[in-house]
C-alpha cells in the first residue's frame, strides 16, 4: 500500500466533494402540493428560497389547512434536495459512507 498515493486520492476526493457541495448549494428543487396551489423552491443544501401560495387556498377560517400544505411542500422540497445531494456525494465517494455527507 502506497501511503502517498492514498493521500493524493483522499485529497482529490475531498476537492471533488467540496466542489459538489458548492454546486448543490446553488442547485434548486421545487415541490408543489394541492395541484400546484402551494409551491416551495429549495436548494439541494436544504435552504428554502421561495414560497408561492395561490390566493384560492387562503381561507382565514381554516389556517390549519394552509399550514399543513406549506409544511408538506417544504418537507417534500427538502427531501428531494437531500436525495439529489446524497446521489451526487455518492458519485464522489465511490459509495463510501462518510460522516457529515
Amino acid at each position: 500500500m502506497n501511503i502517498a498515493k492514498l493521500m493524493q486520492q483522499a485529497q482529490k476526493m475531498q476537492a471533488g466533494l467540496a466542489t459538489a457541495q458548492e454546486e448543490l448549494a446553488k442547485r434548486s428543487v421545487e415541490s408543489s402540493v394541492a395541484n400546484g396551489k402551494v409551491t416551495v423552491t429549495a436548494t439541494c443544501a436544504g435552504d428554502v428560497t421561495a414560497l408561492h401560495i395561490d390566493p384560492s387556498v387562503v381561507d382565514p377560517s381554516d389556517v390549519d389547512f394552509l399550514q399543513e400544505l406549506i409544511l408538506k411542500a417544504v418537507q417534500d422540497a427538502i427531501a428531494k434536495g437531500r436525495e439529489i445531494s446524497a446521489s451526487e456525494m455518492k458519485k464522489h465517494t465511490g459509495g463510501l459512507s462518510l460522516p457529515g455527507m
